[in-house]
Parts: C-alpha cells; sequence; structure tokens
C-alpha cells in the first residue's frame, strides 16, 4: 500500500494537486466566500485524475500485482492528504482570524462568514462530499469523471450558499463568531464536520472498492 501511495504522490498527481493547497489561505479574505477555498482544492484533486486518466495509470496500477482494491485506497488516501494539508493552511489562516485579527474592522464588519471553527467543518463536509460524490462516481467506470464532478460543484456550492446563509437566520448567530467566543459550539460544529468527513470518506472509498472489483478495464 505504501508503494501505491508513493506513486500516486509522486508519479500520477498532478502539480496543480499541490498548487492549489495555497487556496486554504483564502480564510482569510474578507468579503469572499471563504469556503471556495476548499473548493479549489478539489479542482486541484481532479486536475489529478485528468492527468492520471490521460497516462491510463488507473489501467498500469490494475495491472500491477496488487489487489485492485488497493489502488482505490492508494487514490482515496491521496486525496485525504492534500485534502488534509489544505485544511492545516485553512486552520491557520483561521487561527490568525481568531487571535491576532479577531478585532479587525475589516473581519468585524464583514458580512459573509468567518473563519472559525464552524467554516473548518464545513470545509471538511466539502472534502467529504468530494470524496463520496466524485472519487467513488469515477470508480464506477475509471475513465469517465465529467458528470461525478458536476454533482460534486452543485453539492458543493449548496453547501457554501447553506454556510453563507445560515448564521443571518434567527438565533444562528453564533455560527459565525470571532475569535474564541461560542467555543464549546463551535469544536462541537467541528466534531460533527470532521464525523461527516470520516463517513462520507469511508462510505465513498467502499463504493467505489465494489465498483472498480466488478468493471472490465
Amino acid at each position: 500500500m505504501k508503494h501505491l501511495l508513493k506513486k500516486e504522490l509522486t508519479l500520477s498527481a498532478s502539480p496543480l494537486a499541490y498548487l492549489f493547497i495555497a487556496f486554504g489561505l483564502m480564510f482569510l479574505i474578507p468579503g469572499y466566500p471563504i469556503l471556495c477555498g476548499a473548493f479549489f482544492v478539489t479542482l486541484g484533486l481532479f486536475q489529478s485524475f485528468q492527468a492520471a486518466r490521460e497516462a491510463n495509470d488507473t489501467l498500469f496500477s490494475a495491472l500491477l500485482p496488487v489487489a485492485k482494491r488497493d489502488v482505490v485506497k492508494a487514490r482515496f488516501l491521496f486525496c485525504c492528504c492534500i485534502e488534509g494539508c489544505a485544511l492545516l493552511v485553512m486552520a491557520a489562516a483561521a487561527a490568525l482570524r481568531m487571535t491576532l485579527l479577531q478585532n479587525a474592522a475589516v473581519y468585524r464588519e464583514n458580512p459573509l462568514m468567518n473563519a472559525n471553527l464552524f467554516a473548518l467543518g464545513a470545509a471538511l463536509i466539502i472534502f467529504g462530499c468530494f470524496n463520496r460524490v466524485f472519487v467513488a462516481g469515477f470508480f464506477k467506470t475509471a475513465y469517465n469523471f465529467a458528470r461525478p464532478f458536476v454533482a460534486h460543484i452543485a453539492l458543493t456550492f449548496v453547501i457554501i450558499g447553506l454556510g453563507e446563509t445560515l448564521h443571518h437566520l434567527p438565533g444562528c448567530g453564533a455560527l459565525n463568531a470571532f475569535g474564541f467566543e461560542q467555543f464549546g459550539l463551535q469544536l462541537a460544529l467541528f466534531a460533527l464536520g470532521l464525523l461527516a468527513f470520516a463517513a462520507l470518506t469511508a462510505l465513498g472509498c467502499r463504493r467505489a472498492c465494489q465498483s472498480f472489483e466488478t468493471i472490465d478495464l
């Protein structure tokens, strides 16, 4: 497994997958829907799937003396590595806004989503949906990815829209807390996002393994 993961990280990955990790810094942009940063991270991963398909990487991996399930698991681990790195960048940006910049007028007067633990949990849900909808959808054929990626885009922007709307509703202002205000609630929301990511990724990996074992490449 570690050799397959190394192949994914070094040979199969598009440079854009690593470059787009930097979009996690969008959590520092005021007056902008910061969850779009999570979408751009998944766009970089999409470029890796596209490059791998054009290079017949999936067929090459399937011909190796390894289980087909391991090929799928290595691809999921690669996606999780990129998503984890992006989350660390987002967390660093959120921590900066929650501490040194929590009283900055440019953030206090920002009507859009604030960078806090709720936002990080929402980003995790977007990553989980990518793994479940796009990655699992890709392995239904191991070739076609347009339809699952369009489905992922639609779902992602529904999540972004909800994230930007909920804190404006009566009684939901705590979702947009600044600094360490409402920290217990924020931590609980982040934990829910983490659990959703784990569940969606596990479900997507299981479904992808089942699909990949039945298709004829």
